[in-house]
């Protein structure tokens, strides 16, 4: 084998050099060399290292050809319930002398705005601590960014007003809206097991916020979990009442996310968002009455409900932790508990390196 290796080595050269001699029309005659065990295991070794040097110098150009320059554009997906970043314009006066504009898609719910990152339609988004489980159990190319501040009363399970309904136990049996993978549906399953149900006591229905509302007004759902604003617009003009919120139970308030290929590439712009969010977090805290008035002609909501929602609801973001990534673990585990996803994941496996989080993480508040 060693020897047949020797002869297609030289038989390589020898073309090489009829080659380069050919198109100058000279004669060259190969006289047959007589090589010593030395010479050959050199030429060898020497062919090998400069194949190694090759692919290496391949290698370090694919890598170079691959980093890619800032992107012209960000795409963001977002919700109702935080849409002032956006009416604000602030991110796009940050980011327009760098040559980036912002582009903002709005979603119902976390899941589908997870399902247009995983495709490729959006770069950035926020959703609550469900999605992004559901979304890593079906190989989601997604990344956690940053945590947001929980606001455990901004959530609730409603009832109508003269529901019989009156505690979390009067549920067994009853059918229940939910939209699925979503905040929403994690806050359900603690309230029960926190009062002794299990999540097979209950009916559930996956339907959207809008069409949750319009199954809650129509009667044909018993209750309904919900965040803010849907949860403060049902309370004033959907005949809600509240049977239980989120106070003592929500302890995440969800995650800013983005595609791990703009994670990778464009931590810069990830910087720059992060900032931004929680300069308007800052903002928005302690200019509640201003934030209600600014988004209730937007979202068409009335003042007072937008009020309601706005004040309480805490705002800030903070940086992924060790102790929030247990508690997205917890999240993950009781999901494939209750085969609601189709196998066990391992949120780090969706996590950045700390490396990458030290680039853009936001200073804890």
């Amino acid at each position: 084998m060693l020897n047949f290796l020797f002869q297609r080595i030289i038989t390589y050269w020898q073309k090489l050099f009829i080659f380069k001699f050919a198109n100058q029309r000279r004669s060259i005659s190969i006289v047959p060399i007589k090589f010593t065990g030395t010479f050959i295991t050199g030429l060898c070794l020497s062919l090998l290292f400069a194949a190694c040097t090759a692919n290496n110098a391949s290698n370090i150009t694919s890598a170079n050809n691959s980093t890619q320059s800032k992107a012209s554009v960000v795409r963001i997906g977002y919700q109702k319930s935080a849409i002032l970043l956006k009416s604000k314009g602030l991110l796009e006066k940050r980011l327009q002398p760098e040559g980036v504009s912002v582009e903002w898609n709005e979603f119902p719910a976390g899941p589908q705005l997870l399902e247009a990152m995983n495709v490729g339609s959006i770069d950035f988004g926020h959703t609550g601590e469900s999605p992004p489980i559901f979304a890593q159990a079906a190989d989601a190319a997604i990344t956690y960014i940053a945590g947001i501040i929980p606001s455990p009363a901004n959530s609730a399970i409603l009832v109508p007003k003269n529901s019989d309904i009156k505690t979390v136990n009067d549920l067994k049996g009853k059918k229940i809206a939910f939209q699925k993978g979503s905040s929403a549906h994690y806050l359900l399953v603690q309230i029960l097991e926190k009062n002794g149900l299990k999540y097979s006591d209950i009916q559930p229905i996956y339907l959207p916020p809008a069409d949750a509302r319009a199954a809650f007004v129509k009667g044909s759902i018993d209750a309904w979990s919900i965040w803010d604003p849907f949860y403060a617009a049902a309370e004033k003009s959907a005949d809600a009442r509240v049977l239980i919120d989120g106070t003592g139970v929500n302890k995440q308030g969800g995650y800013y996310l983005a595609s791990r290929k703009f994670a990778n590439q464009q931590p810069e712009i990830i910087k720059a968002i992060l900032e931004e969010i929680q300069n308007t977090e800052q903002w928005s805290d302690k200019n509640r009455n201003e934030v209600a008035a600014t988004l209730s002609p937007i979202l068409g909501i009335d003042l007072e409900t937008m009020q309601t929602s706005t004040n309480r609801r805490k705002f800030g973001i903070r940086p992924i932790t060790q102790e929030l990534i247990t508690l997205q673990q917890e999240v993950a585990d009781k999901f494939y508990e209750l085969k609601l996803i189709p196998k066990a994941i391992d949120v780090k496996e969706a996590m950045l390196t700390p490396a990458q989080y030290a680039a853009f993480a936001p200073k804890n508040p």
